[in-house]
């Protein structure tokens, strides 16, 4: 069974049959196919989230981590508070929401913000070197972008989101459009900054 979610889709397997081994085995059958169709899209089994798993993924590589937010207004951070222990990595967060607090607080260039403006692949970069930076941390990750349901314009629209990640001396920066209501494009925006977060620390390319 497919139970989908903003931003994700939980998998329920389940066999009826009088014998139990036999269940099991039906089972295991069904989610070895399951693996090698998903692969590494797969995040976790069972209890597992995507903070979760994440957060013990960061212990486990002895990294730090810190989150600049912009439309998203802390709903990153606030997710990976829910874990316990998260402290042991995350470091800092910052919602950066205007212009002024962006230069100010992170370091984005003024010259960034006039040309590009605050929702662009080049702000989105300066924030996570910004929050690395001022956080100290290994990884620094950023998002900004239109929530609506007004500010959009015909070059970006409502649901345009920039997502950044600095870390192991680089940053890349990646661009999406989610679609829904605000609190639907807050949702997604922050799942998919923490997919590609836990891509990133596995190695895995991002699409």
């Amino acid at each position: 069974a497919l139970y989908a979610k903003d931003g994700e889709v939980q998998i329920r397997i389940t066999a009826k049959t009088l014998d139990e081994g036999l269940a099991d085995e039906k089972m295991k059958a069904i989610e070895s196919q399951i693996r090698n169709i998903l692969g590494v899209n797969i995040y976790g089994y069972d209890e597992d989230t995507l903070e979760s798993v994440i957060i013990n993924l960061l212990q486990q590589n002895k990294k730090t981590i810190s989150f600049a937010e912009s439309c998203t207004g802390g709903l990153v951070f606030s997710r990976f508070t829910d874990i316990p222990n998260a402290s042991v990595s995350y470091i800092n967060g910052v919602v950066c929401y205007s212009n002024e607090a962006k230069i100010n607080i992170l370091g984005v260039k003024s010259e960034t913000l006039s040309k590009y403006g605050a929702v662009s692949l080049e702000t989105a970069e300066e924030m996570a070197l910004g929050i690395k930076k001022i956080s100290n941390t290994d990884i620094g990750v950023s998002i900004t972008g239109i929530a609506g349901p007004s500010g959009g314009s015909e070059t970006k629209p409502v649901g345009l989101c920039f997502i950044g990640i600095a870390a192991d001396g680089i940053v890349k920066t990646y661009s999406y459009i989610f679609n829904g209501n605000r609190l639907k494009i807050k949702w997604q925006a922050s799942t998919k900054a923490l997919d590609i977060l836990r891509r990133t620390i596995l190695g895995i390319d991002i699409k």
